[in-house]
């Protein structure tokens, strides 16, 4: 027989934190940002010269949250701290769960790491020029909380997953030393040279406005585009094939371009640029990627006046990006590297997705066994 459970409003089980980091012991490594992937994350603002003696420390088993949920799509910005504690910005909000209340903080961590309370924060989100959802709201939360020996018993399961997770992200990383050592080395070795004059670049559009697969270019590579096409606007896209390069001018910086090895044939809009290794036995185009992506090279475009506006780099300016170019043994060697590095990101990026969408059915059968289901 399967009992009644009584739901819970959350804020009779937590309660707010404000301590200050007013006497500086935590520093600007300890300064930290809130991600809609539900962790802490190193922070990207400027901090020279910020006093840091206002922000708020997040101490251990603690939670910290981004009221304004506006520009974040469908996620609120919301972290556990359960490996150290760190500072953030005085304009998050940290609480904690109260003392002896039957309800554990990790368990409570499962409960927000599910699309469902992301959507219930949206939802419950108010204001005319910034949406936020306000600390009201949150404790107005209500959820069923099972005995805490059950609770236990699926936070032990959650936490096995992220030790995998860890134990994993951890290779990844001695893996990007070992590239990056490869990459130095080659550095003090080798000459760098233009690698304009290995690159042809490629202007053949669409002009039958035949129906292709149609893509976009982000960070990780390939992405569906964010508009649809007419049949005349596709006549205006650039065409692109396998064993191309294609990139957005106005973010090439940033690590915007990927190598296709994937796509026959496919279109990306006319602002894309497209080119390809003339030779390809005398430089690996995994190899150029690398370098293409480097954050080193998107800090030397920032010096170059490329454009007034928005700062654009078109294949014309190829000829300022010079870089190493050893034999080509050594290219497929570090390139190797780089792409078993790529597949286990790419790995780990799903385990992560896994274990987001393993915890809505953790928090379940944590009910329906306090319940006395099966």
């Amino acid at each position: 027989m399967v009992s009644k459970m009584k739901k819970s409003r959350l804020g009779d089980y937590i309660e707010l934190v404000d301590v200050r980091n007013s006497d500086n012991s935590f520093g600007v490594e300890d300064v930290r940002g809130i991600s809609t992937s539900k962790v802490f994350i190193k922070t990207k603002a400027d901090l020279n010269g910020v006093n840091l003696s206002s922000y708020k420390i997040v101490g251990l088993n603690q939670f910290a949250y981004v009221a304004d949920t506006s520009r974040r799509g469908d996620k609120i910005g919301l972290a556990f701290a359960d490996k150290e504690p760190c500072i953030i910005s005085g304009i998050y909000t940290v609480f904690k769960v109260k003392n002896d209340v039957g309800l554990l903080p990790r368990y409570l961590m499962m409960f927000f790491n599910r699309a469902e309370f992301d959507r219930y924060s949206r939802f419950n989100s108010w204001g005319s020029a910034r949406e936020t959802f306000s600390w009201e709201d949150f404790c107005d939360i209500e959820l069923e909380i099972p005995d805490k020996t059950i609770q236990e018993k699926y936070v032990a399961i959650y936490h096995s997953l992220l030790a995998n997770l860890r134990s994993y992200e951890k290779g990844l990383e001695d893996l990007k030393l070992v590239f990056n050592g490869f990459i130095e080395d080659v550095r003090r070795k080798q000459y760098v040279e233009s690698i304009k004059p290995y690159l042809k670049e490629r202007t053949e559009t669409n002009k039958n406005g035949d129906d292709i697969i149609l893509r976009g270019v982000g960070l990780k590579g390939f992405i569906e585009p964010n508009q649809a096409r007419t049949k005349d606007s596709l006549k205006k896209c650039n065409i692109f094939y396998k064993g191309d390069f294609v990139y957005a001018p106005s973010s090439f910086k940033n690590g915007v371009v990927t190598y296709n090895d994937f796509y026959e044939k496919a279109l990306c809009t006319e602002e894309y640029v497209v080119f390809y290794i003339k030779d390809k036995e005398k430089l690996n185009p995994y190899y150029l990627e690398m370098w293409l992506k480097r954050s080193e090279l998107g800090r030397s475009i920032d010096f170059y006046v490329l454009d007034s506006v928005r700062n654009r780099f078109y294949f014309d300016n190829m000829d300022m990006i010079t870089i190493p170019i050893p034999e080509k043994s050594v290219q497929d060697s570090i390139a190797s590297i780089y792409r078993e590095y790529l597949k286990r990101i790419e790995y780990r990026d799903l385990l992560k997705q896994k274990i987001a969408n393993i915890c809505p059915i953790l928090i379940r059968g944590s009910v329906k066994e306090a319940k006395g289901g099966n």
